[in-house]
C-alpha cells in the first residue's frame, strides 16, 4: 500500500482535521471530542475473537439480534443528526468514501488496521 493510505488512517486524518477546525473556530480544546475519537479508534481496530466453541443456531440468532440492535441505534443517531442539521448530511455524504470502508471492514481487514487516532497524533508531532 505504498501510494494509498489505509482506510482507518484516512478516517482518523479526516477526524483529526475536523477536530482542529472545530478547536480553531471555538478557540477551545475539545477534550471530550478528542477522547471520543480515540475511543472510536480503539473500536474500529477491534478484531472479533475466535469463538472457542461452535455456536448453535440460538446463540447465533441472539448475537445477530444484539448486533442488529446496536446498528439500529447507530442508524437512529445518524438519521437524527442528518435531519436536524443539513451540514451533517452534507459532511457525511461527501466523506462516505473515507468512513464507509472502515465501518464495513471484515475481521481480516480490521487486522490490517494498525493506526488509531493516537498514531495520527504522533505523525502530526513528527511533521
Amino acid at each position: 500500500m505504498a501510494g494509498e493510505a489505509r482506510p482507518d488512517a484516512q478516517l482518523f486524518q479526516l477526524l483529526s482535521d475536523l477536530l482542529q477546525q472545530v478547536e480553531s473556530m471555538s478557540n477551545q480544546e475539545e477534550v471530550e471530542l478528542r477522547a471520543k475519537i480515540e475511543a472510536l479508534g480503539l473500536e474500529v481496530t477491534k478484531v472479533p475473537q475466535q469463538a472457542p466453541k461452535q455456536l448453535d443456531e440460538l446463540e447465533i440468532a441472539a448475537e445477530l439480534d444484539r448486533l442488529s440492535a446496536r446498528l439500529e441505534n447507530v442508524d437512529k443517531m445518524i438519521s437524527s443528526a442528518m435531519t436536524s442539521d443539513p451540514e451533517v448530511k452534507s459532511l457525511l455524504s461527501s466523506t462516505a468514501d473515507v468512513w464507509m470502508p472502515v465501518i464495513t471492514a471484515s475481521a481480516d481487514e480490521r487486522r490490517g488496521f494498525a493506526g488509531t487516532s493516537g498514531d495520527l497524533q504522533e505523525q502530526e508531532k513528527s511533521k
